[in-house]
């Protein structure tokens, strides 16, 4: 692996004193996406009744953050490479805290899509930006695999603290005052971050090119948008149009990349398994484990008739676990091997998707709190190894982009599991037959159904939610099944993909 750092630097770049508490103002970026997203699933509810947006309105709102990041992080990883890791990091820190405000004060559905859409956009320098300053921050391997081991925990610390601290308000505050929670975090990180980051850049960058930049966005929003259109309304002409320009794109963006003399983002990354099967692996975990996430906050909130801070506690489990793994993983992976701890990981991931097929209405909680737990050990062990693989097989001037690859496959299969096994459940839940007098709109969302009984009478509202929650809670069985399935493919694939992998300083 080559690097441009000479030993001398190298070696005082290990002992750098400040590493650590470097690392503190990266994982609070990591710490204010992991929120945004978390709040976002359990405000659902309380979006739903002051918006009133109609079901497909309320899946964009779930996943146009995902669609516009998967679209711009090659190009803001890239770009940070270009003109430096800590300058895009803390300006794209500022524009998250003020866009965050907008998402707060959103009055319609199409504006609410908008602001989700804007926070991607400032949510794609973030992610691809701290990982590949970790890259250059720590060069001892070891080192390394701690400092992604606190990254990935505190990424799964954010899951556990969003719904918590973003249940207490929604209790005690309207649903916008959920994202505004991100504004002290993102003056903590910009104010220290401004005194304690270095600064890292790729010395020979080449130009940043704009219409690979374009190709890269209009191709995975095409894509992306074709597949959740397909998966909802079916194939048309207009669906099979938008995917084969989203294909076309990409094509256009990967020749691009191969004939540039300095490319937005090096192809031949690829060609290395580790690196290949690592990204697949995030991929496919993602988009298995997306729809679960979604919906359940609706599932705790309007299926069991869990208060909003109630529903965040319930869903601690998942957080511990991936935090406690994600803190062992590195030495799990150098005593056994990585392929047998990511692929192990995703493998209990996919059984506790299967168990989750048994979930009803009166499900006790034991039941569903050993579930999340397993949920969170395998991926907390999957993610904190796949991202420490990504990051040892390139060298540390194309941290970003290759940083930015790994994380277009999370976002990626964020959108497309949202959309998919979304659209499983929402396909499902739109088939129940209500009572006489069920308001149309009762049908696009369970919000909405429960919004709709409360003008009914109290037989009727009872028939309404009952039929709903059992139409839903069916529909979840099934994008869970279909979750299992995924992850347990993917368990399989990371163990013959990452065959003879070994961390760096392993042995």
């Amino acid at each position: 692996m080559t690097s441009t750092v000479r030993p001398a630097q190298t070696t005082g770049a290990v002992k750098r004193q400040g590493r650590w508490l470097a690392l503190s103002v990266l994982v609070l970026a990591v710490l204010l996406v992991a929120v945004d997203a978390t709040v976002l699933g359990l405000a659902t509810p309380y979006i739903s009744e002051d918006l009133n947006p109609s079901g497909t309105q309320l899946l964009w709102i779930g996943d146009v953050y995902s669609f516009v990041i998967a679209g711009l992080l090659v190009s803001m990883g890239s770009l940070g490479d270009r003109i430096g890791r800590k300058r895009i990091l803390l300006g794209g820190a500022t524009a998250f805290g003020a866009l965050s405000v907008l998402n707060a004060y959103a009055t319609t559905p199409e504006l609410m899509i908008l602001a989700r859409a804007l926070l991607g956009v400032a949510g794609a320098t973030l992610m691809p930006a701290t990982l590949a300053l970790i890259r250059n921050i720590f060069h001892d391997p070891r080192e390394r695999s701690l400092a992604v081991g606190i990254w990935g925990a505190t990424a799964s610390a954010g899951t556990a603290v969003g719904p918590i601290v973003g249940g207490f308000l929604l209790e005690h505050f309207w649903w916008g005052s959920a994202f505004l929670i991100n504004l002290p975090v993102m003056a903590v990180l910009v104010l220290v971050g401004i005194r304690t980051l270095p600064e890292s850049r790729n010395p020979n960058p080449g130009p940043w090119d704009l219409s690979s930049v374009l190709l890269s966005l209009v191709g995975m929003i095409a894509l992306v948008y074709a597949v959740k259109e397909a998966a909802t309304h079916g194939l048309t002409l207009t669906t099979l149009g938008t995917g084969l320009l989203g294909a076309a794109a990409l094509y256009g963006f990967v020749h691009r990349q191969l004939t540039m003399p300095v490319p937005l983002l090096d192809m031949r990354l690829f060609r290395r398994r580790g690196f290949s099967g690592a990204v697949l692996a995030d991929l496919l975990t993602v988009l298995g484990m997306s729809g679960l996430v979604f919906f359940l906050s609706q599932y705790l909130q309007l299926v069991q008739d869990r208060r909003p801070f109630e529903a965040g506690l319930a869903e601690l489990p998942a957080a511990v676990g991936a935090v406690t793994a994600g803190l062992v993983a590195g030495r799990a992976a150098r005593r056994f091997s990585v392929r047998a701890v990511v692929s192990g990981g995703l493998a209990a991931v996919g059984v506790a998707l299967a168990a989750l097929t048994t979930l009803g209405e009166s499900t006790g909680y034991p039941a569903l709190g050993a579930a999340l737990l397993v949920v969170g050990v395998g991926a907390g062990f999957s993610f904190t190894v796949t991202a420490d693989v990504i990051l040892s097989s390139v060298p540390r001037d194309q941290a970003g982009a290759a940083s930015a690859v790994s994380e277009t496959a999370y976002e990626l299969g964020a959108a497309l599991g949202i959309a998919l096994l979304g659209s499983i459940v929402t396909g499902v839940y739109r088939g129940f037959t209500g009572p006489s007098g069920t308001p149309a709109d009762a049908h696009e969302s369970l919000g909405a159904a429960v919004e709709a009984a409360a003008h009914l009478s109290p037989s009727r509202a009872q028939a309404l939610l009952d039929a709903a929650r059992e139409s839903f809670v069916h529909g979840l069985h099934l994008a869970s099944g279909a979750g299992a399935a995924v992850l347990l493919t993917a368990s399989a694939a990371a163990w013959f993909l990452l065959k003879d992998q070994r961390l760096d300083g392993a042995g």
